[in-house]
């Protein structure tokens, strides 16, 4: 789940030799077997100057950016991404030509690994995208080490590797970045390369909240309904789960659904329903179990097997365990 955090001290001081180690840790990466993209010989459109493509790619990184920082789920980023090329009249294909003549410096660097990692114009391909962003990272690129950190949490496209991510959060939350500073929170909350410190998870989880994350809001939203680093305050939660299910988080939408349930307010099922079906569009994989679970039961929405097995189907593919087993119930496998 997601946190966040009200304070005026974190204790973010005792990393004098951090961006040593961060950079001991790219400089050991680049001994694996990175390779370089090859160019393309494809011609970009005539019509098009590279100085052009070369602001378009700041903006869109700076998009990525901005979005990252206000708690936007990956579904919903891609397509501001996608709704960008598409408004400034860019074609897909001439832009990643672009990108992949033009690996020059971080951003392009590291939109290039953007697209490779969400298939924009290319197969899904992890890997290269994975090494894209270490190269750009060298570079202190703030987007390519904010996703390096989440792929490093949750063993997108590679191993999990805690100290890893720990190292690129804390060094992106002591610039006040938000979306760092909630990482961070997640980390101590979880004990992510760190001792679990509740009381500090909740801090950061604040600090990121009040800087506009909406994730920092749901994650803090939770600390309130579950006690972690403060007392327990269902009102404070509910409260904070509106604000993120506002902005549009998909784990705010789905926390305020469970809520609706009839956990911390008045049930209303039909509510929870139309939250679930919000988040669960956005990809998130506890939505999308919730949502099978009103289709197979009927709750909130007609029952509807076919439904539920969508639904369960897709948090499967998300790596949800329970779906996975909840599908297999339901089709006897």
């Amino acid at each position: 789940m997601s946190n966040i955090f009200n304070t005026d001290y974190v204790d973010l001081s005792s990393s004098n030799n951090l961006l040593h180690d961060f950079f001991q840790i790219i400089q050991n990466f680049d001994k694996m077997n990175i390779k370089e993209m090859e160019p393309t010989i494809k011609n970009i459109n005539k019509n098009i100057f590279d100085g052009d493509l070369s602001i378009a790619v700041d903006e869109l990184v700076n998009l990525i950016f901005k979005g990252l920082n206000e708690g936007k789920d990956e579904e919903v980023l891609k397509r501001h991404v996608l709704n960008y090329i598409n408004n400034h009249n860019i074609i897909l294909q001439e832009i990643y030509d672009w990108l992949l003549n033009n690996q020059c410096n971080s951003n392009s660097i590291c939109l290039l690994g953007y697209f490779n990692f969400y298939g924009i114009e290319v197969n899904v391909n992890r890997q290269i995208a994975i090494e894209l962003y270490h190269k750009a990272a060298k570079s202190e690129n703030n987007v390519a080490q904010l996703n390096l950190a989440n792929i490093y949490i949750y063993g997108k496209g590679t191993d999990k590797n805690y100290d890893l991510a720990f190292k690129l959060a804390k060094n992106l939350a002591e610039k006040d970045v938000p979306n760092a500073i909630n990482k961070l929170g997640y980390c101590y909350n979880n004990g992510i390369g760190t001792d679990v410190n509740e009381q500090k998870a909740f801090e950061l989880y604040k600090k990121a909240a009040d800087l506009g994350s909406s994730a920092a809001m749901s994650n803090l939203g939770w600390c309130y309904d579950k006690g972690t680093g403060t007392v327990v305050d269902k009102s404070k939660a509910f409260e904070l789960f509106q604000m993120s299910a506002n902005l549009g988080n998909s784990y705010g939408l789905n926390n305020l659904g469970w809520f609706y349930e009839g956990v911390g307010t008045d049930a209303d099922k039909q509510k929870a329903f139309e939250l679930y079906q919000k988040a669960a569009n956005n990809g998130n994989y506890i939505a999308q179990y919730n949502l099978a679970l009103l289709y197979e039961n009927g709750n909130g929405t007609e029952k509807d097997i076919s439904q539920a097995i969508y639904w369960y189907n897709a948090s499967a593919e998300n790596g949800y365990p329970y779906a996975k087993h909840k599908l297999e119930e339901l089709l006897d496998v």
